[in-house]
Formats: structure tokens, C-alpha cells, sequence
């Protein structure tokens, strides 16, 4: 049988390593002893999220935890500045954890918006490839950050004028990270949320092969280049008249935006506005198709057996638990920071519905692997929860995974999903 060695990264969040750590007793306890084990460090992660309990701790920075920041800062002056600064950051945002959406905003106000702008009045290629440099490193945090944005409504406190900085700044943001306006919520949360991979979801994988390039490809394009005409369809299509305006109107208009730019500076409007947009785009379908590639031909409709949980560096320190997607479509108005604990108090659900856990690789390697049908190498970073999975050996892991990755005929598709959308059975026929 052989049950896997467990890595643990040296930069895993605080409450990724508790929860690594704890999957790794539940791989040597019965069932019974795990439940007991685990109640202590789901009372700990609780903890650090409850303002109220003295071992609470705001995130102030992705790269480093709490305690390691002040570390860092062994002048005393300097540690009472950040000391100040965090109580004062804790009062800006809308959820006191949340200290570390001003520190990004701050960077992203005081980096990417005067480059863009001295691009535009003084271009140079130099800058420009430092420019779009820089934005690669932001663009995936911002963009979760903007996920928890669209999820919650918002990230900083309502009062004035935190409120209307809150609903302003990501017409600002947004075109310089990649994201045309208001897409991401149209897409994400109006459609999105409401399929959940299933037939009538755009982003679905369901109808493709997920080990093979030419699928993927295939994937990649119809989003990239028609998602403009296809959302708006879509809304129109499930009688949601409004949404479709909105929509064609936010998506369009960015693109009218773009041109007015280009006309303007073409070499400094392909850095600051082009470039960003034609990579997030492409982030954005590999980072969809390894969260939803493995799907349970058993149950492909539940949200255990067609999207995973990844406990790893890049999901969860630089993108505030971006890897915990099972536990966010199971709750999408969970927020990022309850997730780990959320995920320890179910996983025996987790385990009971065969759901897939992997730690040490993030979507976009998932998906790498994928294509190069290395499925050896994610069975590595598998860890088995559940009698059945622990029963397993590394191959019938790795035979698991590939049976999950097989497309769908559209006779599965009508047979092994129970409920369909308005638009999923308009898309059918």
C-alpha cells in the first residue's frame, strides 16, 4: 500500500502547516482518534480569526506571517510603527483579518498606477518590460483579492469615504491587472457560481479531455476569444435580460476603453493595458482547468467529486487560500481565512464523498502535469483521505486520477446530471 510522505514547505502559511500536520495523523489514526486529535487545531485556527481571542492574528503580509514580520523588525521604533500601522489597517478593512487587502492596495496605488502613467508620458522599453514584470507578480493576488471582493461585496469598512474608495478603486486596478471591468462578477459569481462545472457552464471541463493539449487549447480559445459574445448570450439565454446588457455593456466598453488607449500610445497601451489582459486571460482558463479538471463520473454534479483542495505555498500564502476550492463552492460567502478550519471540522464529509486533497503543487502545475499526462507525479501529490484512498497504492492513485480527467459524451451529460439549468438545457438542445 504505501501511504506518502508528507512535504512540508518551509514558506506554508501558519495554518496550512496545521492542517498538513493533521492530515498526516489522520493517515496513521482510525477514524475516531482523528476526530478527537483534530478538535484542538480546529479550536487554534478559530482562534486566529476571532478578534476576540488573544492569540487572534491579522494578515498583514502574503510573504510572511505575523509573528515572522515583527520578527523582522528588531529596532524597536520600527516594531512600534508596524504595530501601529496593523491597528490602523485592522480599522480600514471590513474584516479585521483582512489588514494585508490596505497593504496591497497601498503597493498596487503606489506602483503600478505612476509607472502606468509615466509609461504613457515618457515610454521606454526598458520600463515597460520592468512594468509588465512587476504586474505578473501582482496580478494573482490582486485578482484574489478582487475574488474576495466580488464574494463579499466588498473588502474595506462601509463608513465614508472607505466605502466609495472600496467601490471605486477596481476601475482603476483592474484594466492594469488584466481584468476588463466588472467581468469578473458577472463570470465568476452570477455564472459561475450558479453552474458549478455542470452543462451550462461556460468554464465547464466536463465536455473536455483534461490530459490533452488540443482540449485544452480548444478550452483556452473559445474563452479568450468569445467569451465577450458568449457571457451575455448565456445571461440572455436564462431569461436574466439585465445581466446580459450588463454584462455586453462592461465587456465591450473595456474593449472601446483599450482601443481609445491604443489610439493614444500603442507601445505604452500594449504594456500597461494588452499584455496584462492577454495573460491574466490565460492564467485564468489554466488556473479553472486544473481546480476543475478531476471529476467524478459517479457524481459529477457534487461539489466534492468536480473541484480539489490544495494545501500549498502559492494557492494559499500569495492568494489567500485560493487552494481551499472545494470548501469555497461548497460556501462561496465563506470567508478566505475561515477556510482551513472549515476543512478540518468536515473532512470527514471530505473523506466519506472521495473528495481529492493534494499538497506541494498548485492548479497551474496541476495542469502542467496534466498535459504531459503525468498523472505519477500527482498521485505523489495526493493525499489519501478516507479508507478507500488509503487503501490505495501509488498506481490505483494514479489510475484514480486519469479515470477522473475522461471527458463526457452529452448522453453522460444527460444521464449524470440530475438537475439542469434553463441554460444548460438550451446549450443541449
Amino acid at each position: 500500500m504505501g501511504l506518502p510522505a508528507l512535504k512540508f514547505h518551509a514558506r506554508l502559511t501558519g495554518p496550512d502547516r496545521l492542517v498538513l500536520q493533521q492530515l498526516g495523523d489522520d493517515l496513521s489514526l482510525g477514524d475516531a482518534d482523528a476526530v478527537d486529535a483534530a478538535e484542538p487545531v480546529i479550536a487554534r485556527l478559530q482562534a486566529l480569526n476571532d478578534p476576540a481571542d488573544a492569540r487572534f492574528e491579522p494578515t498583514v503580509f502574503t510573504s510572511y506571517d505575523l509573528d515572522e514580520a515583527r520578527a523582522l523588525l528588531s529596532p524597536e521604533p520600527l516594531r512600534r510603527l508596524f504595530d501601529g500601522y496593523v491597528a490602523w489597517a485592522r480599522g480600514v478593512v471590513r474584516v479585521e483579518t483582512d489588514a494585508v487587502f490596505v497593504t496591497h492596495l497601498l503597493l498596487y496605488f503606489c506602483t503600478s498606477v505612476p509607472s502606468a502613467a509615466l509609461l504613457f508620458a515618457r515610454f521606454s522599453y526598458l520600463h515597460a518590460v520592468l512594468h509588465i514584470a512587476l504586474q505578473g507578480s501582482y496580478m494573482g493576488p490582486y485578482t484574489l483579492l478582487k475574488h474576495q471582493h466580488i464574494h463579499q461585496r466588498g473588502v474595506l469598512a462601509r463608513r465614508f469615504p472607505l466605502g466609495l474608495v472600496d467601490e471605486l478603486f477596481p476601475y482603476v486596478m483592474d484594466p492594469l491587472m488584466g481584468h476588463t471591468w466588472n467581468s469578473y462578477f458577472y463570470h465568476h459569481v452570477k455564472h459561475h457560481h450558479v453552474e458549478g462545472n455542470g452543462p451550462g457552464d461556460l468554464s465547464s471541463t466536463i465536455r473536455y479531455q483534461r490530459d490533452s493539449l488540443s482540449h485544452f487549447l480548444m478550452y483556452l480559445g473559445r474563452f479568450f476569444f468569445f467569451v465577450w459574445f458568449d457571457l451575455p448570450r448565456y445571461f440572455w439565454r436564462s431569461g436574466r435580460t439585465a445581466l446580459a446588457c450588463k454584462a455586453a455593456f462592461w465587456e465591450i466598453g473595456s474593449y472601446i476603453a483599450l482601443f481609445a488607449a491604443f489610439r493614444a500610445n500603442a507601445a505604452a497601451a500594449t504594456f500597461v493595458f494588452g499584455l496584462p489582459l492577454f495573460f491574466l486571460r490565460i492564467a485564468l482558463m489554466v488556473g479553472n482547468w486544473g481546480q476543475h479538471a478531476f471529476v467524478d463520473a459517479d457524481e459529477p454534479d457534487s461539489d466534492y467529486r468536480s473541484s480539489v483542495t490544495l494545501v500549498d505555498v502559492a494557492s494559499n500564502r500569495f492568494c489567500f487560500n485560493d487552494g481551499y476550492h472545494t470548501s469555497h463552492h461548497l460556501n462561496p460567502l465563506r470567508h478566505w481565512r475561515d477556510h482551513p478550519a472549515s476543512f478540518l471540522a468536515q473532512r470527514g464529509d471530505y473523506a466519506a464523498q472521495d473528495a481529492l486533497v493534494f499538497h506541494d503543487i498548485d492548479y497551474v502545475f496541476i495542469t502542467i502535469r496534466l498535459l504531459q499526462k503525468r498523472y505519477d507525479i500527482l498521485a505523489e501529490a495526493l493525499v489519501p483521505i478516507g479508507a478507500r484512498q488509503k487503501a490505495m497504492t501509488l498506481a490505483q492513485r494514479a489510475d484514480m486520477l486519469r479515470r477522473h480527467t475522461r471527458q463526457f459524451s452529452e448522453a453522460e451529460v444527460r444521464a449524470k446530471f440530475r438537475t439542469l439549468t434553463a441554460a444548460a438545457k438550451a446549450k443541449m438542445g
